[in-house]
């Protein structure tokens, strides 16, 4: 259960809200007392997490210029105005990088990149005219530490990153823009992994902590981040991940090779 801040009177925007981690953020920013519009390209899902919360669900393809001004537009409208946009809408796909096609390049990288730009670019104007804002952009520790097969991805993440930095700077004092880089968390777009017990066991093994993250614990680290206790928190980008980015690969691969396949302390 997420731990709740006091949200009453927030007006969340939240995209890729049918399920993931986007839900655990509409269910607990709900909770903490906000409104809230869930933005998702697949209506049926929206409309189920939007029931639950008591919000509004709005049909969005975030990669698309038109159809995201569109479905922010009528989140706006219809909540009277956004205190709070949290760009959680994202895809992957692994191969490696010299077999992307022009047509997959685009999609990862529009839908990661792109979609967030298009929905920070409808808040915040409204945000500065109402005097004040949050945005969280949810990035990836694939961002700082790319994996292979995954190239175009992690770049985009990587822009996020700094694509938020740059909102910090421009809009500060009037709008805080910060991002989170999740590592492997347990949510649908992740089942291949958390539904293989031998994969799964691999990257517990390979985390500090000894095991893979909640959506509600990403959930509450942006709701924090969204709530007065952060007041002077803007243009950083936290990583929660359990420690798994924290072991260098070099220094890793060293130890398994000397220590005959076990890392020190494992």
């Amino acid at each position: 259960m997420v731990a709740t801040v006091d949200l009453t009177g927030h007006r969340f925007i939240v995209t890729g809200g049918g399920s993931g981690i986007g839900a655990s953020v509409c269910r607990a920013v709900a909770a903490a007392g906000a409104n809230v519009a869930v933005l998702d390209r697949r209506g049926e899902a929206a409309a189920t997490v939007a029931s639950e919360v008591g919000g509004t669900a709005v049909t969005c393809d975030v990669a698309s210029s038109s159809d995201a001004a569109a479905g922010m537009a009528a989140a706006i409208e219809t909540l009277g105005g956004v205190t709070d946009l949290v760009n959680n809408a994202g895809l992957g796909m692994s191969k490696p990088l010299h077999r992307y096609g022009d047509e997959e390049w685009n999609l990862v990288v529009n839908v990661n990149l792109t979609g967030t730009f298009n929905c920070m670019r409808a808040a915040i104007p409204v945000m500065l005219d109402a005097g004040g804002g949050s945005i969280v952009n949810n990035a990836s520790l694939n961002g700082l530490r790319p994996l292979p097969g995954e190239g175009p991805y992690s770049a985009a993440k990587a822009a996020v990153i700094n694509l938020t930095m740059t909102a910090a700077v421009e809009y500060a004092p009037t709008i805080r823009a910060n991002c989170v880089s999740p590592g492997l968390i347990d949510t649908p777009l992740t089942a291949p992994i958390t539904d293989n017990p031998q994969w799964l066991a691999g990257a517990e093994a390979g985390t500090p902590l000894r095991r893979i993250g909640t959506a509600d614990e990403v959930a509450a680290l942006i709701m924090f981040l969204c709530s007065d206790a952060a007041a002077y928190v803007t243009g950083q980008n936290i990583v929660i991940d359990g420690g798994a980015g924290l072991p260098s690969l070099q220094a890793d691969s060293l130890l398994r090779t000397i220590m005959g396949g076990s890392a020190a302390g494992r």
